[in-house]
């Protein structure tokens, strides 16, 4: 699946951002230099957290893929969306992703930006989103990336990239 022009590409770095993320001890400030160095992170984006495809099967298929990503070296899995901390850790709560994956809210798009890999949504009421993909990253560089086609949920499921791992 070919990525749109200027998105993130294998062997490009990891952006450099700040984000904000609700822990059990509040409101707390993360990099993606802490999530990414030194580590082999599997990330993957969803348009919206609760939203139909997200929530029946891009999240619950890495949660269910968790151990056998972690037991082919993956450190971290983290699930990025365009929404605010609160829904994010309420949307992880539903979906019984305890330590499995880690919600990472992108709340101005920030993140999504700098990868390149936004999309518009205010067709559907949604603003500014991130489009579906995953990616692998080992020390914060790319090493695989796969962006879904508009509508689409091939490439970027756990049984995807747990081919490419």
């Amino acid at each position: 699946m070919s990525n749109q022009a200027g998105s993130i590409q294998v062997g490009d770095a990891i952006p450099s951002v700040t984000l904000k993320w609700l822990t059990d001890n509040g409101m707390q400030e993360v990099t993606t230099d802490e999530l990414f160095k030194g580590k082999k992170v599997v990330l993957f984006s969803v348009p919206g957290a609760f939203t139909p495809t997200c929530s029946a099967k891009h999240l619950p298929g890495f949660v269910q893929q968790a151990d056998a990503l972690k037991a082919k070296g993956v450190d971290s899995i983290i699930c990025l969306a365009v929404n605010d901390p609160f829904v994010m850790r309420a949307w992880g709560d539903k979906g019984g992703v305890g330590d499995k994956v880690k919600m990472l809210p992108d709340g101005n798009a920030t993140f999504t930006t700098a990868l390149g890999l936004t999309m518009d949504g205010s067709a559907h009421g949604l603003g500014t989103r991130g489009q579906r993909f995953a990616l692998v990253a080992e020390d914060g560089k790319v090493t695989h990336v796969a962006v879904e086609a508009p509508g689409k949920f091939e490439v970027s499921s756990a049984e995807a990239v747990l081919e490419k791992v």
